[in-house]
């Protein structure tokens, strides 16, 4: 029986059957350390799709590195078909210094497709676009809320792409929100080479959370089942489907004080509810924040001190109140269920 071919990249092969962490040289830190992007490659014995996971495009949002993690130690890649790439962190310059940004404050999701020739986030986005992206016919790209803020388990797609939403359903995390695709983003300029991404998003910037970490990790073997990359055995379909949700809005704080919230992700909510109240420090005054429209909240503040304007909820619109409250409860109750990837660690 003929092997499968060597997988190529960066100057180096990985056997099919094999696994291997690749250093793709990026640049160096003002000491001249080294930077390298890290990709671990998974070069399945039979032909298949190839697959990218991405986390710590934003340096900050580090549950996703936690979900790559967990990913790779999972036993259903020993049945994986074609090749998975597996990124863990893409930004180390804000991984190290535990920012979204980059040294220059650019946030390398507004550089794609970038340059060999221009800025740090426009030479970064374009090696990661050409070396990783440019191979695969599709990505998972996990992100999570900014420091501050906790985001409940969703899948961004667009709206009129089927094959997005089909995989989205698959996932099944809590919720399908569809969004635009943004100038300079790596969902749009990959697009634009043919290659659909899944964005996953969760949890909270500079956070672990469980149940967070384990929808991500659920999902993804359940998209690579999907498409076929894994075989079905030991892969459970999610017990509700998914919400879709076709548009959004943040209620914000209506004057600066002390918030307590009574509402949190998850959480259904119908006009005119009240889900927070701001008081001032000497509890004088006391203001209530009322919902305007009903929905469900998929993201939230974690920060109690607020100024006037600030985001407090985002909240995605819903057909159905109880539905939706059905469909958080059954997926939740699913991954609390579900044993431990990982079962000598408890986050």
């Amino acid at each position: 029986m003929k092997r499968r071919p060597d997988f190529k990249i960066a100057e180096q092969a990985v056997q099919a059957g094999t696994r291997k962490t690749i250093e793709i040289p990026v640049s160096t830190l003002s000491d001249h350390t080294p930077v390298t992007l890290s990709a671990h490659i998974v070069h399945g014995r039979n032909d298949g799709p190839t697959t990218f996971v991405s986390a710590g495009i934003h340096g900050d949002e580090v549950i996703g590195v936690e979900i790559v993690r967990r990913l790779l130690r999972s036993k259903n890649l020993k049945s994986l078909r074609g090749t998975l790439i597996v990124v863990p962190i893409v930004n180390t310059f804000g991984f190290l210094n535990h920012s979204r940004y980059l040294p220059d404050r650019r946030d390398l999701n507004r550089c794609f497709p970038g340059s060999p020739h221009g800025s740090l986030g426009s030479r970064l986005a374009h090696i990661f676009l050409n070396e990783i992206v440019a191979r695969c016919s599709l990505g998972i790209d996990l992100h999570s809320a900014a420091i501050n803020r906790i985001n409940l388990p969703q899948i961004r797609v667009s709206a009129n792409n089927r094959n997005t939403m089909r995989l989205a359903k698959a996932f099944g995390a809590p919720v399908i929100l569809t969004s635009a695709l943004r100038d300079g983003s790596l969902r749009q300029e990959a697009k634009k080479i043919g290659v659909d991404v899944l964005l996953y998003e969760a949890g909270e910037g500079m956070r672990f959370d469980e149940m967070s970490v384990r929808a991500g990790v659920a999902g993804i073997l359940r998209v690579l089942k999907d498409i076929g990359q894994l075989p079905k055995a030991g892969i459970a379909k999610p017990k509700a489907a998914p919400l879709v949700c076709a548009d959004s809005h943040w209620l914000r704080a209506s004057a600066g004080g002390l918030l307590r919230m009574f509402k949190a992700e998850g959480d259904v909510v119908t006009e005119g509810d009240v889900v927070a109240a701001i008081s001032d420090p000497f509890g004088e005054e006391e203001i209530e924040i009322k919902t305007r429209y009903s929905g469900i909240i998929v993201g939230r503040a974690v920060v109690p001190i607020v100024h006037e304007g600030d985001a407090l909820f985002h909240i995605a619109d819903v057909k159905s109140g109880d539905m939706a409250e059905a469909a958080v409860d059954e997926l939740a109750s699913q991954l609390e269920e579900a044993p431990l990837f990982d079962e000598d660690e408890i986050i």
